[in-house]
């Protein structure tokens, strides 16, 4: 029997890598062993069988530093996932004490065939004769001895070079048979990311196509595709975290206690979004449309969902954050195609005002680029104290430059045509009275000639 040993010691590496299959192949029941207490005597182990569920592991990995040793199977009513962690809590128990840890001892009973390891006569690990069916040792307390010898090289302190190669393989290890248990889970999670891909285009290229026949505005058109396009995407996360097996009504229990905390530290950010998107619903202006908002005036260029730009007439870009614009009043100049100006004109006291009136209608009607409906007026709009004054108002068109030549044209032209027609425009006259002069000064005042 001995000289099999390396035979079978090869038949247990090759366990490590089939444990399934091999679990698969064996329902040859066990004892149960109580694994917090030294191990009681066997009792008919070819008829007891393990009471685990189908769906787990027939091996488990003891760990040590991150590290997997070697494997255990199931025990009595114990799975190999259970009685791994009762060794690896037991074996972290151990290195958590302060000093060196002794030597793992082999403590075997030739009666009943059973080894246990234990440190200080305290039992790490029962080994019985399934464990060495299992993995095709000749008895328990061969297939302790190797482990007691693989825990021990385990329980010595690497290197740090080797110790973080160990955990990272460890981690690999754990992370690829991880991923080939959730296969069938990521496989389905993929396939539903894809197909809400292509639903979420598909929405979106609709949304935008039927936005542009019914809106008209392309603000509007690009939120609906936008709002469309990410309610898909919303839809299809739920459901692919459905497939992976989260709970979503926990995840939405974790997302609501900490909903508050974001949303104190997203306060800002969070209320300029809702506020574009308002805007964007709402529609105050659009794209081209030249605005007054607070100190800021321009041309409208982009309107996103945090913020709007304005690009002013010297040529200025201003990102303005929407919450502001959402809480400012707002001046759309060009909401309407046509825009009133108006010129004040004062004349002489002794001027017909029927007269400065018709001649001021006829130079504005000469204008092409005045609006004929509503159609100009003359209004006197005050008696001040040396002229009459006229406010003229005239339509034209409401863009900037438009709107800025056209007054600069109608107030020449306004000018020009009193000046034909002989009505004079004087400026402001004032009437000095002078009291308590000199005598000397006063006649010199009377018999200076008037000027002009």
């Amino acid at each position: 029997m001995l000289k099999q040993i390396p035979i079978q010691v090869k038949l247990r590496r090759t366990a490590y890598l089939g444990g399934f299959l091999l679990g698969a192949m064996m329902a040859i029941a066990s004892p149960i062993f109580a694994q917090e207490e030294m191990p009681m005597p066997q009792s008919s182990p070819a008829t007891e069988e393990s009471t685990g569920g189908l769906t787990d592991p027939f091996f488990a990995d003891v760990i040590v530093q991150g590290r997997p040793i070697f494997q255990v199977g199931s025990v009595g009513n114990l799975t190999a996932r259970e009685r791994a962690q009762i060794i690896n809590r037991r074996l972290s128990s151990l290195m958590g004490q302060a000093g060196t840890v002794d030597s793992i001892t082999v403590q075997y009973n030739q009666a009943q065939n059973y080894a246990t390891l234990q440190v200080n006569n305290r039992v790490i690990m029962t080994v019985i004769e399934q464990d060495a069916e299992d993995f095709g040792v000749e008895n328990a307390q061969v297939l302790a001895n190797q482990w007691a010898e693989e825990l021990n090289q385990a329980l010595d302190r690497p290197p740090l070079a080797i110790d973080v190669a160990q955990r990272l393989n460890a981690t690999v290890r754990g992370l690829l048979q991880d991923a080939i248990g959730n296969l069938p889970s990521l496989v389905g999670a993929l396939i539903v990311i894809l197909l809400t891909w292509g639903v979420a285009i598909s929405v979106r290229r609709i949304a935008y196509s039927w936005a542009q026949k019914t809106e008209g505005d392309r603000s509007t058109e690009l939120l609906i595709s936008r709002l469309g396009y990410g309610a898909i995407w919303v839809v299809g996360w739920v459901i692919a975290l459905g497939v992976l097996g989260l709970d979503f009504a926990a995840l939405l229990g974790a997302l609501g206690l900490t909903s508050v905390a974001i949303g104190f530290s997203l306060k800002d950010v969070l209320s300029n979004y809702i506020a574009g998107v308002i805007l964007l619903a709402v529609r105050p202006f659009r794209i081209g449309d030249q605005i007054e908002i607070s100190d800021y005036e321009g041309t409208v260029t982009e309107v996103k969902l945090r913020t709007t730009t304005i690009k002013t007439y010297d040529g200025r870009l201003i990102y303005i954050p929407n919450q502001e614009v959402f809480s400012s009043s707002i001046t759309n100049n060009t909401a309407s195609p046509r825009r009133r100006t108006s010129v004040m004109v004062g004349i002489d006291y002794e001027a017909d005002i029927n007269q400065a009136k018709a001649a001021i209608l006829k130079a504005l009607s000469e204008l092409d680029l005045v609006e004929p409906s509503p159609a100009p007026e003359v209004l006197v709009q005050e008696l001040a104290a040396s002229t009459i004054n006229l406010e003229v108002r005239f339509w034209v068109d409401s863009r900037r430059a438009e709107f800025l030549e056209m007054t600069s044209q109608g107030a020449q032209r306004i000018k020009e045509a009193l000046d034909a027609a002989n009505v004079e425009m004087p400026t402001e006259i004032y009437t000095l009275t002078f009291r308590n002069l000199p005598p000397s000064i006063s006649a010199q005042i009377n018999s200076s000639p008037p000027e002009g």
